[in-house]
């Protein structure tokens, strides 16, 4: 092939065999986790964020610009974790740079790629080279260079696909983390898998047969639970995205929402309704979809359309996995939004009052998607987010930079127990917003947090050698203990994050751990140190079978 040129058919399939390569290979993307803790999820999120800009071209794209921009937009919305929001900048740096084209040349490529690499870093407060950011950035200056020289894509992609194999290979010598664990960086090589499926569009290659994947499928459903003889207690669980169109409301930006919005109110309950640009996003529980549907279609039409029967997901219990979002609440002056899995630090956080829990945490981290909409569930003049996990505060603060009903804060806290302690203390009778950010901040500092998990693979970190299937107890980025033995792994564990000067220390045991087990483990700590109060906690976390939350 000699593609010269590339229009926006070509570009949507771009995107779409990028996301098609990286669903392929994201368990190895996944495994080069520096920690050798099954929590890897950079090729998933990577994929969630792309795939939903895949989804958001169509055929029906007139201009490579266009097409750049729904993209874009789609990767901001499904955007997870550092790495996914991080290639979704990347695409709006790109689709800046494509703006107002209808069909791109070399040239015209080259200068969005630079623009991708300056959007990418400027969206990273302290950028850190050996990172996804460095491998993008070397190999679009590496093909950039040469660029007077390239005939055609297919020329260019080989060569910024070259420099990204050696750049994602010089990754250890940049971050030292890198190099203890043995890995190369995870986003990099995601990105790797994204443009090599981006260059197999050039041939004319179709690689999204990975929408069959059996991964991607929805799970078997016992149907059983709704016969000939069932009646319709639950109705459904109706979700769409619809694109508001010009031919039917006339000017789109002066287009008010909230006509849509009254009537989705008035037809169903558990609304969930907010406008993005000119795409409607709508989640509701009816008994009459097809009303709901053939109303709407007054205004636009669907880009996405799901109805399942909630007989059938309250049998499965899958409806509690969905969109789950209360209806809004009365105004208030401070409301707070927290990340959590578990069912039993979900029900902890909301007994301390939380106001939405978006479910997710490590290995499933939620979208910028996710948290506006628990934004839109609440009539607040400020939102508090604790995003409870280091992975997820990135994509907190796009979201809440993109929200403009509220002013969201993003509280940076890394872990669940910071999140706990400062929530269990939090005082919103303030009228001012930075002295309650600033009591939050002071409580975060007093607390610790180890977690003890099981070893993915052998490796020695910390001046530890570890084992594969031992059990690993760390804080932050350092492993201080290793067993064979859970409950020595994590008595060892509160021994080296000094438990004698805590005050208080939740021990929250996981999905894997036996009530009995915690009870012993309890019982040894309150022998070993008597001036510690413990609270015992079933959190039924996955991953980690104990989550100690130190608080002095």
């Amino acid at each position: 092939m000699q593609t010269k040129s590339i229009d926006s058919k070509l570009f949507s399939a771009m995107v779409r065999n990028a996301a098609a390569e990286l669903n392929k290979n994201k368990a190895i993307v996944n495994d080069l986790n520096v920690f050798p803790v099954p929590d890897g999820d950079t090729g998933d999120n990577m994929f969630m964020t792309i795939d939903n800009g895949a989804k958001s071209v169509s055929s029906e794209d007139h201009s490579v610009s266009e097409a750049a921009s729904k993209a874009a937009r789609g990767m901001f919305m499904g955007a997870r974790g550092n790495s996914g929001v991080i290639l979704s900048r990347i695409f709006s740096g790109i689709a800046k740079g494509l703006e107002g084209l209808a069909i791109i040349d070399i040239p015209s490529w080259g200068k969005a790629m630079e623009s991708g690499v300056k959007e990418s870093y400027q969206a990273v407060s302290k950028p850190a080279e050996g990172t996804i950011l460095t491998v993008f950035r070397e190999a679009t200056e590496v093909a950039n260079s040469q660029i007077e020289k390239i005939n055609t894509f297919e020329e260019y992609f080989d060569i910024f696909e070259k420099e990204l194999h050696a750049s994602l290979e010089r990754t250890p010598d940049l971050l030292p983390v890198l190099k203890e664990a043995g890995v190369v960086d995870s986003g990099g090589a995601g990105l790797l898998y994204i443009f090599s499926g981006i260059r197999s569009a050039l041939e004319g290659i179709d690689l999204t047969s990975y929408e069959e994947n059996a991964q991607n499928k929805a799970k078997d459903i016992d149907l059983s639970s709704f016969n000939e003889n069932s009646d319709l207690t639950y109705g459904y669980c109706t979700e769409f995205m619809l694109q508001l169109l010009t031919s039917k409301v006339g000017d789109v930006k002066a287009f008010d929402e909230k006509e849509i919005f009254d009537y989705i109110n008035g037809a169903g309950d558990s609304v969930v309704a907010f406008r993005n640009g000119s795409i409607i996003k709508v989640h509701v529980h009816t008994k009459k979809p097809g009303e709901i549907l053939n109303t709407c279609q007054k205004w636009g039409e669907f880009l996405t359309l799901k109805i399942e029967n909630m007989t059938l997901q309250h049998n499965e219990t899958i409806v509690q996995n969905r969109f789950e979002a209360p209806k809004k609440s009365k105004h208030k002056k401070y409301a707070t939004v927290c990340v959590a899995c578990g069912e039993g630090i979900i029900k902890t956080f909301e007994d301390l009052g939380v106001d939405y829990v978006v479910k997710g945490g490590q290995s499933m981290n939620p979208s910028v998607g996710d948290f506006e909409t628990a934004f839109d569930s609440l009539d607040a003049e400020n939102i508090i987010v604790f995003p409870n996990n280091g992975n997820v505060i990135f994509t907190a603060r796009q979201a809440a930079e993109d929200y403009k009903k509220s002013n969201v804060i993003v509280i940076a806290n890394h872990s669940i127990g910071e999140g706990y302690a400062a929530l269990s203390t939090l005082d919103l009778s303030s009228n001012d917003t930075q002295t309650i950010v600033n009591a939050i901040e002071q409580t975060i500092s007093t607390v610790t947090t180890g977690e003890v998990s099981i070893a993915t693979r052998d490796t020695d970190q910390n001046g530890i050698h570890i084992s594969k299937d031992s059990y690993i107890g760390f804080s932050s980025d350092t492993i201080h203990s290793c067993s064979q033995s859970v409950t020595e792994c994590v008595t060892d564990l509160a021994e080296k994050l000094d438990m004698d000067s805590a005050d208080v220390c939740l021990v929250i045991y996981g999905e894997m751990t036996s009530s009995e087990e915690a009870q012993s483990v309890l019982s040894e700590f309150e022998d070993k140190y008597p001036m510690t109060e413990f609270i015992l906690i079933e959190g039924k976390q996955p991953i980690y079978n104990y989550i100690l939350v130190l608080e002095s």
